[in-house]
């Protein structure tokens, strides 16, 4: 379980990019962060494994204390938190194997991994995650020679292949189309239940976060504004989050003809572009 209390980021300059946030992700559940850009996303998920330094507040990992923890121990602590990044951040140049083996750099260490001498039970499970991650003919290929869902996939692949307690993932469809977009979404969702694995993804894309998430959480200006079901996000809740605007019944502004992906019936959807 993940349980943030009372976490505020503040920036030399006074601004602050988080404001006394309070969440707790049991294990399992995947939460999806939406709101308008610069609402801070993406600093609440960098605060989670310290990419980012909270200013003050508590972030529990378990019965771990994330903010009281420095050198190994911070690095120790990391490996129970897998990260799927926008950019892929893969090694253009190694093959997909080698880039899902690097999810083991924090426990074989840079010399053995200089070296490809990763143990062979890694090697077997990157093999088992890349067939469930939908790439066994891939292994071999260079990381420069995907197509951007391939690339997406290897990522999700050498995240699990850390075995964390926790996914953070960093607007995952953003350079995606419609179909793929989907597809990931749907693979990360089964891939937490699989492994009772609590997932924060961040994502601009409301009507995906509506069909794949299990809770929606709003952030405005730093500032949790909604916290609960997919059900739940109305139009009346969007305003609140992203501001006034003229929603139709499809959640849609009412001057926008077009959606990234066809809208859930059951649900309402919003589409936005930008990075927080």
């Amino acid at each position: 379980m993940l349980t943030l209390t009372q976490v505020t980021k503040r920036y030399p300059t006074g601004d602050r990019a988080l404001t006394d946030i309070d969440l707790t992700l049991p294990a399992g559940q995947v939460m999806a962060l939406i709101g308008p850009s610069g609402a801070g996303k993406s600093t609440l998920i960098r605060c989670v494994n310290r990419l980012v330094e909270p200013t003050s507040g508590s972030i529990r990992l378990g019965d771990t204390e994330l903010t009281r923890l420095s050198g190994r121990e911070l690095r120790r602590a990391r490996r129970a938190m897998g990260m799927i990044f926008q950019e892929y951040a893969l090694v253009d140049r190694l093959t997909v194997m080698e880039n899902v083996l690097s999810g083991r750099l924090g426990q074989v260490g840079f010399w053995r991994s200089f070296l490809r001498r990763y143990p062979a039970d890694a090697v077997i499970e990157a093999f088992r995650l890349l067939e469930r991650v939908g790439l066994p003919q891939a292994i071999d290929k260079r990381a420069d020679a995907l197509s951007g869902g391939q690339r997406q996939r290897v990522g999700i692949a050498r995240a699990l292949l850390q075995d964390p307690q926790l996914l953070l993932v960093d607007e995952p469809t953003a350079s995606l189309d419609p179909k793929t977009s989907r597809q990931i979404m749907r693979l990360i969702r089964e891939l937490c239940a699989e492994r009772e694995l609590g997932a924060i993804i961040n994502i601009h894309d409301v009507a995906l976060a509506q069909q794949f998430a299990d809770r929606i959480v709003g952030l405005r200006a730093g500032e949790i504004v909604f916290d609960g079901s997919p059900e739940a996000l109305d139009a009346e809740t969007l305003t609140t989050i992203y501001g006034e605007e003229e929603w139709d019944t499809q959640g849609q502004p009412a001057d926008d003809e077009t959606s990234s992906v066809p809208a859930p019936p059951q649900h309402l959807s919003l589409a936005t572009g930008g990075t927080s």
